[in-house]
């Protein structure tokens, strides 16, 4: 192979180049035609005006007549015999001679002649070799493997990776653990994380939080060092002990695939049904958002009854990112279940993303602040400012009704207009969630109600 094929071949056989130099000799020299034609017509002008003593004789060519040799008609007397006169200008003459037409005959045609010869040598080359196909496969392989290691190698060394414990057990402990992208990309500035889940313990993690703090982040960083560590690489961990896994399941994406009628929701759904189908307790199971792609009562249906499948049938290792706050109940419903959040600190109207990992659940997502992150306009980020509080507390007063129920209700009470303010204001305390207030909601509405009286 290394006689016959050259290191720098082209990746197309018929573009030529592929033979090396040295390996066929007619090959050498149909190349050299090529490649030295310049060369040769010069030496061949020199050698006849060397012959003939015509001093401005020259070798041009033109596509009609090809290469010929011209002489100025001062000189025709000087002319040999074995010139064939071919045309007659006005102040010269032009001549061909076998040895010219025989170097146009060559160089024309050399270079499609190289190309074929080149296509049956390389047959040649590859039905020699085709009885050692097993042992290139194997030598391959063997290659492969060692630059995978070698990799692995310089990898941890350079980025002080640490060696994971490999377990039969279903957990996954990660301390300090790191996304292998980010974390180089961002350096000091990535901040790094834990993981907990064990066998009989902590199976399903739902992870709360506003949007750019690092929940996508963090599962997938936890399904990335456990498909490393399982391919026999450190990983960016203070220390780690991971659970062999079968399958590693990823709903992390959304993706329409129109051309084949398929919207972001379907494809969502497909990705679901494959994981709740075919995932088994030796799994991992990320889930990123799962129903944000419909309504959000439908969605969060969804995305609960979904929770409640893994946790009790098919109890595998599983981390759910969601935005939907209501899926923290399922902590105090359900066994090997817990909640995580992502870290804020509110300081002077300013949201900070501590990008950190901690235990309990969130009711807020600070979707407004993200907004203006963003760089939404400033008198949009105002006006939904003084809408929002006017959503919460429509559905702290559990008003969270059809919009036929509400007209309904506005008929009813406007019949009462006239009715004892204070009856209102007991029945708006009757008819509210207190449950599902906190405490600054709660201010709001007694505040509201006290405006009445």
């Amino acid at each position: 192979i290394a006689r016959a094929i050259h290191p720098d071949s082209r990746a197309v056989l018929r573009e030529g180049g592929v033979i090396a130099d040295g390996f066929d000799e007619q090959l050498d020299h149909l190349r050299r035609i090529s490649a030295d034609a310049h060369e040769w017509l010069a030496e061949y002008q020199a050698r006849e005006v060397n012959r003939t003593h015509i001093s401005n004789l020259k070798v041009g060519y033109n596509k009609v007549f090809g290469y010929y040799l011209e002489v100025s008609h001062a000189n025709a007397d000087k002319v040999p015999a074995d010139f064939v006169r071919k045309q007659t200008l006005k102040n010269a003459e032009r001549y061909i001679t076998d040895e010219l037409k025989r170097f146009e005959s060559e160089v024309l045609t050399a270079n499609e002649r190289a190309k074929a010869l080149e296509e049956k040598l390389f047959e040649q080359v590859r039905r020699e070799l085709a009885g050692h196909v097993g042992q290139f496969q194997a030598a391959a392989e063997a290659v492969a493997a060692l630059d995978v290691l070698a990799a692995f190698a310089k990898l941890a060394i350079e980025r002080g990776y640490r060696r994971p414990k490999i377990t039969q057990e279903n957990v996954l402990h990660i301390v300090g653990g790191k996304h292998p992208v980010l974390a180089e990309t961002l350096r000091e500035d990535f901040v790094p994380n834990d993981v907990e889940m064990g066998a009989e313990g902590d199976r399903l993690l739902i992870i709360t939080g506003p949007n750019m703090a690092g929940k996508s982040t963090y599962i997938r960083q936890a399904a990335l060092l456990t498909l490393l560590a399982q391919t026999g690489c450190f990983i960016p961990a203070e220390e780690a002990t991971i659970g062999i896994v079968d399958r590693i399941f990823t709903r992390v994406g959304a993706a329409d695939e129109l051309t084949a009628g398929l919207s972001t929701f379907m494809v969502e759904m497909i990705e679901t049904a494959n994981i709740l189908n075919n995932a088994t307790p030796r799994s991992l199971v990320i889930l990123d958002e799962v129903g944000r792609g419909t309504s959000t009562y439908d969605g969060l249906a969804l995305a609960w009854a979904v929770s409640e499948h893994i946790a009790t049938r098919i109890k595998c290792r599983t981390l759910f990112a969601t935005h939907y706050h209501e899926l923290t109940e399922l902590e105090e419903l359900l066994d090997g279940v817990t909640n995580l959040n992502v870290a804020v600190r509110e300081w002077a109207d300013e949201v900070i993303f501590l990008h950190k990992i901690v235990p309990g659940g969130t009711d807020r997502s600070y979707g407004v602040h993200v907004a203006r992150l963003a760089g939404v306009p400033k008198d949009v980020i105002e006006r939904a400012k003084q809408i929002l509080p006017q959503l919460q507390a429509h559905l702290a007063e559990g008003l969270d009704m059809p919009k036929l129920a509400r007209r309904a209700k506005a008929a009813a009470d406007q019949m009462k207009l006239f009715a004892d303010p204070a009856s209102r204001a007991a029945r708006q305390i009757k008819d509210a969630h207190l449950e599902n207030m906190t405490p600054m909601q709660a201010l709001d509405f007694l505040r509201r109600l006290k405006s009445e009286l």
